[in-house]
């Protein structure tokens, strides 16, 4: 079956997916904090994959690039221009860039892993890896706006110019929250949301299709059309989720860093 899930039970009914899927069992070093499981070995395969394509279709630049380098430049330029740039001008975003870069492909390869047949699960459908990326976005924010605002950025970001002093009391807790709390919660959480419901709507509508077609029989069979349609509308709905989350985390970083190069810090 495509995707691992407990479509079925030994009596034949149906059971829908369920989180057990992102919990795997280790298959290496179990019991140990170096514990590795199919979801790690996935995103180990993301890190070594992107860095053979790069080196690939980079090793050698010509001026006029053959067909793996100019994908590849495609999607420099596109993150360089329509995502560092055009949010922090030229100087400030060739600064942050690697970055931005990193975050954006790193975020895109595994996102796709969900789609993959023999992979079938996201890498970054687990906290794990958003939050280390929510992280990196944090400290970048952090860094840029003590850089550039140094002694000024925490003090000017909790409370705000042309604010009456008693409304203080209210706004800076809901500045502090907002800023340096729910900033990074709410990068991590929106990619493992989308992923996470992603995988389980591929399930469903996959290990329908196999209870259908395998086990129901009869007439039944036929429902299998309809969820393998199903299945195989959101599997192209899936790759334009994942594209679009990691254009979104990368865009988010991209403007968090500016809000804290603003000249009213």
């Amino acid at each position: 079956m495509p995707f691992a899930t407990d479509g079925e039970s030994d009596n034949g009914e149906f059971h829908g997916p369920s989180l057990t899927d992102f919990f795997p069992p280790a298959i290496f070093f179990e019991g140990t904090p170096f514990e590795i499981n199919r979801i790690i070995l996935i995103r180990f395969l993301v890190v070594l994959a992107l860095l053979v394509i790069f080196w690939l279709g980079m090793r050698r630049m010509k001026l006029v690039p053959g067909r793996g380098q100019s994908l590849i430049e495609m999607g420099l330029d596109f993150v360089r221009n329509s995502i560092a740039y055009n949010t922090l001008g030229a100087k400030d975003g060739k600064r942050f860039l690697p970055i931005i870069m990193t975050i954006f492909f790193l975020t895109v390869t595994m996102n796709l892993t969900g789609i993959i047949p023999g992979l079938n699960i996201a890498g970054s459908s687990v906290i794990g890896f958003p939050i280390v990326l929510a992280l990196v976005a944090y400290v970048a924010f952090i860094y840029a706006g003590i850089k550039k605002h140094p002694g000024a950025f925490f003090k000017n970001s909790l409370f705000p110019s042309g604010v009456p002093w008693p409304l203080y009391i209210v706004v800076t807790p809901i500045e502090l929250v907002s800023t340096f709390i729910l900033r990074p919660v709410t990068l991590a959480l929106r990619l493992l949301m989308n992923m996470v419901a992603g995988h389980m709507l591929l399930v469903l509508c996959f290990s329908a299709t196999q209870f259908f077609l395998f086990t129901a029989g009869g007439w039944f069979s036929l429902f299998s059309v309809g969820t393998f349609a199903f299945g195989f509308a959101f599997t192209l709905f899936e790759m334009l989720v994942a594209v679009l989350q990691a254009y979104v985390f990368a865009l988010l970083t991209a403007v968090y860093i500016q809000l804290a190069l603003a000249d009213e810090h």
